[in-house]
């Protein structure tokens, strides 16, 4: 079955796209080590509690995002075709968790209600086609980067991930944002794992050996359990203390089997905000939702599709129609599941470094997130310094398209840098993709040549203007 010219060669289109069954096993298991993080980020992120200090626990939030993550990653590969994985998107979590615990009155089922109506608008826009159309209004040269800003942005996260770059308290004196390592210096066990996981991938992949990175996420690991195994150097919070020589968040261990808990799902109140808040600011906070699930999920389409060569030479993604439609229910069935809106997840772009180029990657990633929400070991035993190499290289890869840009269109150019700089800077795709296709329409205005821009460009740009400006109009009516 498994082999060229079979049923499942023909209905992925393996063969086709220059791929085979071994480079779509290697990268769906390459994507699912590099983001399966989230099933333990996401429920300490929604760990906060609502207005009735009621919260969703973190068992069930843990099992959930596993759950939810594996049904539409599945979708995504048998439906789709790409290799494409979704699971919670942490800039939206993060601001539900933010919105829920300032907001009195409101409560969990209200806010997740407001990520469903949100899904349920952009649904309704992929469908009458107006999100695709937005896609295909885009200019190649701001596509390309969006593809240079993802991939600066995924070596970021890597970095980060990895405690090789760290935030600076906000404190009196300090002069950077972020820094080398703790207090400028590389300390620590995990920071060697990191290291050694770079280097080595680097190695493998100049050598062009095949399965280089997730061999160096494998290789990676095993040094990390051996270390956790023999100096105890545990986590670098434990609810207590800060280890800043520890692991970042997962310290590598085996855990006990345990059933999952699925009582989340179905908890949802769609109307519930509305009820609490009012009309205006509950449809605000629905208006930043949409916004952002709407421009992260199609910038990291564009960045993960032209990394694996599936965009033809019109610039279109084949069935691109359905890639959004299951974003879309990513939202949907995300906030109805009480974990928040589910997205395309840039870490994707391991597998595809991997080799993957088709639907049967994702296939894989998501049989293992269901598998995740029986067996934890698999999770808790992937360090973040062990993928964080994976991504670094992988960024290395997107940004090499830097060079595709036209620099000498200061129309396109200009716009092109805000949106690539801007995605790391401020650690969301929105933000960049706002900044450059604002500054896209007024470039293109002062150059006298407003009629060249695509009038649904226009009015991205000015629904963008709108949501830079939630936080005065919020202020102005009185909603802070």
């Amino acid at each position: 079955m498994l082999k060229q010219g079979s049923a499942l060669d023909r209905y992925f289109k393996i063969s086709e796209r220059g791929s085979n069954f071994s480079r779509e096993i290697r990268g769906g298991f390459a994507t699912f080590f590099a983001m399966s993080y989230i099933v333990v980020l996401n429920p300490l992120i929604l760990s906060v509690p609502d207005s009735t200090g009621a919260t969703l626990g973190f068992p069930a939030v843990a099992a959930v995002t596993a759950f939810v993550a594996g049904i539409l990653t599945i979708l995504m590969g048998a439906w789709a075709k790409h290799p494409f994985a979704l699971a919670t998107g942490l800039g939206v979590n993060a601001f539900v968790a933010v919105t829920v615990a300032t907001n009195p009155g409101l409560t969990w089922p209200d806010m997740m209600g407001l990520v469903m109506l949100s899904g349920i608008t952009m649904l309704i826009l992929v469908l009458t086609g107006f999100r695709t159309a937005v896609f295909k209004a885009v200019p190649e040269g701001l596509k390309t980067a969006i593809v240079v800003g993802i991939g600066l942005f995924i070596a970021l996260i890597g970095l980060v991930n990895a405690g090789f770059v760290r935030r600076i308290p906000d404190v009196a004196g300090t002069t950077v944002p972020v820094g080398l390592g703790f207090d400028g210096k590389l300390l620590g066990w995990p920071t060697l794992v990191f290291v050694f996981g770079l280097v080595l991938t680097i190695a493998l992949v100049v050598r062009k050996v095949k399965g280089a990175i997730l061999i160096g996420i494998v290789a990676s690991t095993i040094l990390s359990v051996i270390l956790e195994f023999t100096l105890h150097i545990g986590p670098s919070f434990d609810g207590k203390t800060h280890n800043p020589q520890g692991w970042s968040l997962v310290a590598p261990k085996f855990s006990e089997w345990a059933a999952p808990d699925l009582s989340l799902i179905g908890k949802a109140n769609p109307f519930g905000a509305f009820e609490h808040l009012g009309f205006v600011a509950a449809t605000l906070l629905a208006f930043v939702i949409l916004l952002s699930i709407f421009f992260d999920a199609m910038g990291t389409m564009v960045g993960l599709a032209t990394e694996a060569g599936s965009i033809d030479k019109d610039g279109n993604i084949p069935n691109v129609d359905r890639v959004l439609q299951v974003d879309a229910l990513g939202a949907i069935v995300g906030g109805g599941a009480s974990v928040s809106s589910n997205q395309i997840y840039v870490e994707s772009g391991a597998g595809i470094g991997e080799g993957a180029r088709t639907g049967l990657a994702s296939v894989v990633t998501g049989l293992l997130f269901l598998v995740a929400m029986f067996f934890t070991p698999l999770i808790n035993l992937v360090p973040f310094e062990a993928v964080a190499p994976a991504l670094v290289v992988v960024g290395f890869m997107m940004v090499s398209q830097v060079g595709k840009i036209d620099w000498q269109d200061l129309g396109i150019a200009i716009p092109a840098f805000l949106t690539f700089t801007l995605m790391p800077f401020t650690y969301s795709i929105a933000n960049g993709l706002g900044a450059g296709f604002i500054m896209f329409v007024l470039i293109r205005t002062f150059q006298g040549r407003a009629r060249e821009v695509h009038p649904l460009m226009w009015a991205v740009a000015a629904a963008f203007l709108l949501f830079f400006a939630i936080g005065p109009i919020e202020a102005a009516l009185g909603l802070h």
